[in-house]
């Protein structure tokens, strides 16, 4: 795992063998920041990382400029492996250990940027509560972006705030916002791949 860009671009970090995670690709992680390059200015987002494994999104977002970065994960080697990170790297992140639904449904914070990769198994139904419950709870700020990373056998583009789709080989990255109306003028559709 490494670093893209930002403070840290080219630091590699490696995780113990031991934790239950699949780690978003290299690959797929640049094609997914270059989406995000073009959308946003990095510095001061508040960020909320879930079912973040390594923490892997979330030292991405702490090297380019965000200073408020929230991990969650259910795992506590997951977790104990992103304090280190942060603390080494002094990057803005809290890592919280907890069930991803319980922390929606009782956290009463607003992010800018909402990423979550949960298992690639996990149910259809379950990856609709993940975006469900952080609008209902509105976790997203109004001119927020939250992404969820999923298989190609798990379909988001039927949810209320969808608003496109990409794919890079077997990763998915669904888009969910309040306000689509920019994507649809540049013309952006759910079934373009990521370059």
């Amino acid at each position: 795992m490494r670093i893209i860009s930002g403070k840290y671009k080219g630091r590699r970090i490696t995780a113990p063998k031991n934790l239950p995670v699949r780690p978003t690709t290299d690959m797929s992680k640049e094609s997914l920041f270059n989406i995000l390059n073009n959308r946003i200015d990095f510095d001061g987002l508040k960020v909320l990382d879930l079912f973040s494994g390594t923490g892997n999104i979330s030292y991405e977002f702490g090297s380019r400029g965000a200073d408020n970065i929230t991990s969650v994960d259910a795992d506590f080697g997951c977790i104990k492996f992103i304090k280190q990170t942060a603390a080494e790297f002094e990057l803005p992140i809290s890592a919280i250990k907890s069930d991803v639904v319980k922390f929606l449904k009782t956290n009463k914070s607003s992010y800018d940027i909402i990423f979550a990769d949960p298992p690639y198994d996990m149910s259809q139904e379950n990856f609709e509560e993940i975006a469900t419950l952080v609008f209902e709870n509105e976790l997203l700020q109004e001119d927020g972006i939250m992404i969820i990373e999923h298989s190609k056998y798990t379909k988001m583009d039927h949810l209320m705030n969808f608003s496109f789709q990409k794919n890079y080989g077997g990763s998915y990255f669904t888009f969910f916002e309040f306000d689509n109306e920019e994507f649809e003028d540049t013309g952006i559709s759910e079934d373009d791949e990521l370059e």
